[in-house]
């Protein structure tokens, strides 16, 4: 006993860790492709954009960088200010044109330079040889009037406000101001005395200009930039600048989340949704719990396709709208639980869409399509189911995308029907998969499939042509049994489809020795085991269920059905042999080894093989007894299942007390209709015997 409590408290801890292994690496496949890469992105400043980004909601915010812009745009348009004209500037002029007059009057005066002297004294001012030459030869008239118009011109050209950017346009406006009444020589002479002391008398206040500078962008207003939810803020192919990055900085498209942060979001999902489970688990208690190995299938898968979809779906391409997560769910389904199924597969859409932009649709479409497509296939009976799946996926993702999309692509039905599209992909790629995927787990780890299922239940299946060559009897009498435990399991909810193959194939041994057993013998021959020895003929009849699994083997039958050729007589006694064996030494006063007449088992282990032993003994038995009646029936069934109940062969078999009373009556139902009376034809009249003899031999 304390070994026993030892093993069960080895197989909880096993389940535990098990539990734990599978919670550990779920939270590492959930934040490593967080660490590996961003699920935003990050651009830099001038770079091209490679996909085009929407705002991921509303917002409206100063823009520092427009604003800036603005007020760069404004300080360009300011003009550079200059101080009013300056008159001593003027007079300064005026009084240096003056000077030069007066050297000139003198060097044309001085009586002992000789002409090359006097040149060179004027080239001393800044005049040409030919200019020089021209004044020396005016005479005392025309260079008075030279002067007097000089002096005209400069005053009439510095009264204006001469900036310095304008000094050249003014210089040479002089021409212009000379009087006409001057001949060219003498208009030209002017002109040159003048242009070179046209200066600025306007200066440019850098105070000034820096006040109008700072005025000009005081008046620009702060710019607001506005973003609707799913408006583009950059279009691929677009060259990143710097409003686009401050836009994305808004929007929060800028900053990864962090490890640390990607850590506590994760752990807390984690922690909530398996905790989920195991409250699941405890409350439920599921017949999977027990089968640790099944367990450790759907972890495995459950991890396979959260790494796979964590590292492939990104919140911005379509890989997220065809990954196949209902696969996932249909195979567990299929395989093992409709209930498991539904469960991993809302865990698995839950840990796919947190965190995402549009985390609510995707979880959505991921959630519905995977429990409706799960519903739709069931136990997977045929290959349509899995079309039909298919289909039902792309509806229902349909549904959910149009739903949540329509009212931003109103107008983009192209965008509407390639989403369209991506759903009915999803669901072909998802029932793809979840085909493939069941057959492959049912090759490895000898399950059954509803599909394997259907091809065993196949009359031309080699294995039950072979029993029906050999031994045509034990043949019928499989068919028999398999419509008497096909009806009880649909009244108790239990594998209908399992049990009738089961029950096909549960005395095929019986094929390698068929003229040892009484429904393949002929009437009025003698029964072979007259003249054996009762262990010899026990042995024998034992061995049928050895001999079936070899021959299970031998034709690849999945374990589930071998489990109902080993178990379908558990670890009962050959009763006939059993009891010719005491009767023969009650004479000679030996002891009758009674496991030489017991079945090797084990005892049946699920609901189906123990419905299998008690409908191939209700067969026997009716078969053999004849019963009168319903009542008659119904105590058969009772003796049945209590002797079965005795022996202890239903202990580990999940039959209930209310299961055996359902099972009595469908048997009792069943055999009924079997037995139902027949028709009594009449015997035909002499007279119409001995006319149909004469026409016959008038025939001949």
């Amino acid at each position: 006993m304390k070994a026993f409590s030892s093993l069960r408290i080895s197989a909880k801890n096993l389940k535990l860790i098990l539990f734990a292994a599978t919670m550990a690496l779920s939270f590492l496949g959930y934040i490593i492709p967080d660490l590996l890469h961003s699920n935003v992105f990050t651009p830099k400043l001038g770079e091209v954009a490679s996909q085009a980004i929407e705002a991921p909601r509303d917002v409206s915010y100063i823009s520092e960088i427009k604003t800036a812009e603005a007020r760069t745009r404004a300080e360009n348009s300011v003009l550079p200010v200059y101080l009013p004209a300056d008159p001593s500037i003027a007079r300064k002029q005026l009084e240096q044109l003056r000077i030069n007059l007066s050297f000139i009057t003198m060097v044309r005066e001085d009586g002992f330079a000789d002409k090359e002297q006097k040149l060179l004294d004027m080239a001393g001012i800044g005049l040409s040889e030919e200019i020089s030459q021209k004044l020396l030869t005016l005479t005392e008239n025309q260079w008075s009037v030279v002067q007097q118009e000089a002096q005209l011109v400069l005053e009439q050209v510095m009264r204006n406000s001469i900036r310095e950017d304008r000094v050249t346009e003014f210089q040479r406006a002089v021409p212009t101001l000379i009087s006409l009444s001057l001949t060219p020589d003498q208009a030209q002479l002017t002109s040159e005395l003048v242009v070179p002391l046209v200066a600025a008398n306007s200066l440019y206040s850098e105070e000034l200009s820096q006040q109008a500078i700072e005025n000009a962008r005081q008046s620009v207003s702060p710019v607001v930039q506005t973003y609707l939810a799913g408006e583009l803020v950059v279009q691929r192919g677009q060259v990143i600048t710097p409003s686009i990055l401050e836009a994305m900085e808004e929007l929060g498209l800028l900053t990864a989340p962090t490890a640390i942060n990607s850590m506590i979001s994760g752990g807390a999902l984690h922690i909530v949704l398996f905790g989920f489970i195991l409250f699941y688990f405890y409350q439920r208690r599921p017949k999977i719990a027990n089968n640790i190995r099944n367990l450790i299938v759907i972890a495995y898968l459950y991890l396979i396709f959260l790494f796979t979809a964590r590292l492939l779906i990104r919140p911005d391409g379509i890989v997220q709208f065809i990954f196949p997560v209902s696969a996932f769910g249909m195979t567990v389904s299929s395989l093992f639980s409709g209930e498991i199924g539904l469960i991993f597969s809302l865990i698995l859409s839950i840990l796919l869409g947190f965190g995402f932009e549009n985390g609510l649709e995707i979880t959505l479409f991921y959630i519905l399509s995977s429990l409706c497509s799960a519903l739709v296939l069931g136990r997977a009976r045929r290959i349509a189911n899995f079309f039909w799946a298919a289909l039902v996926i792309g509806v229902v993702g349909t549904i959910i995308l149009v739903a949540n999309r329509l009212p931003i692509y109103f107008n983009d039905w192209g965008n509407i029907l390639s989403l369209i599209g991506l759903a009915f992909i999803n669901g072909l790629i998802s029932a793809s998969i979840a085909l493939l995927l069941q057959f492959l787990v049912a090759q490895i780890l000898g399950l059954t499939t509803g599909i394997q299922l259907l091809d065993l239940s196949r009359p031309d299946h080699p294995l039950l042509q072979l029993l029906l060559r050999e031994a045509p009897g034990t043949y019928q009498h499989s068919l028999q049994v398999a419509n008497l435990a096909e009806q009880a399991a649909e009244v108790i909810g239990a594998d209908t489809l399992l049990v009738h193959v089961g029950s096909l194939y549960h005395d095929c041994g019986k094929s390698t020795n068929p003229g040892f057993f009484i429904e393949n013998q002929v009437p009025g021959k003698i029964d072979a085991h007259d003249n054996m020895e009762p262990k010899e003929s026990a042995q024998i009849i034992i061995q049928h269920v050895a001999n079936g699994v070899a021959l299970a083997k031998k034709y690849r039958l999945p374990e589930r059905i071998q489990d109902f050729i080993k178990e379908h007589h558990g670890t009962l006694l050959t009763r006939y042999q059993y009891a010719k064996a005491l009767e023969a030494n009650k004479q000679t006063g030996e002891n009758v080894a009674i496991e030489a007449f017991r079945y090797p088992g084990p005892s049946p282990r699920s609901r189906e093989t123990a419905l299998l032993m008690l409908s191939d003994g209700m067969e026997a038995r009716a078969r053999s007894e004849l019963p009168r009646g319903e009542e008659g029936l119904r105590n058969i069934a009772r003796k049945v299942v209590e002797y079965c109940q005795e022996e202890g062969q239903l202990d580990d078999s999940g039959l209930s007390l209310g299961d055996l009373k359902l099972i009595v009556e469908s048997f009792t139902s069943t055999l009924m209709n079997t037995y139902h009376p027949r028709i009594q034809y009449p015997e035909l009249a002499v007279q119409a015997t001995e006319n149909t003899n004469e026409i016959s031999d008038s025939v001949q």
